[in-house]
């Protein structure tokens, strides 16, 4: 488990609202994202930092824009 406020340190946020269920995110980093049921996604919010490329993967992946991440320690306005 990661430290939280540790610099660099990720933190993913799905708007589950906006969330389809396409699992797209599943597909692209399986262990940060799981679909349970049709619609239950489970997701680590605080992944370690060495899965930033997985997560950076799934928020590509994912066909309605649902997912964002933020990396403490660096600005906003970077991209990844």
């Amino acid at each position: 488990m990661t430290e939280p406020n540790r610099a660099g340190s990720l933190r993913v946020v799905v708007d589950l609202n906006r969330c389809q269920g396409y699992a797209q995110c599943c597909y692209a980093a399986p262990e940060q994202f799981a679909l349970r049921g049709h619609e239950i996604l489970f997701y680590d919010p605080m992944p370690p930092a060495e899965k930033r490329a997985e997560v950076v993967r799934a928020v590509q992946a994912c066909p309605v824009r649902a997912i964002s991440v933020d990396v403490e320690g660096l600005d906003p306005r970077a991209a990844f």
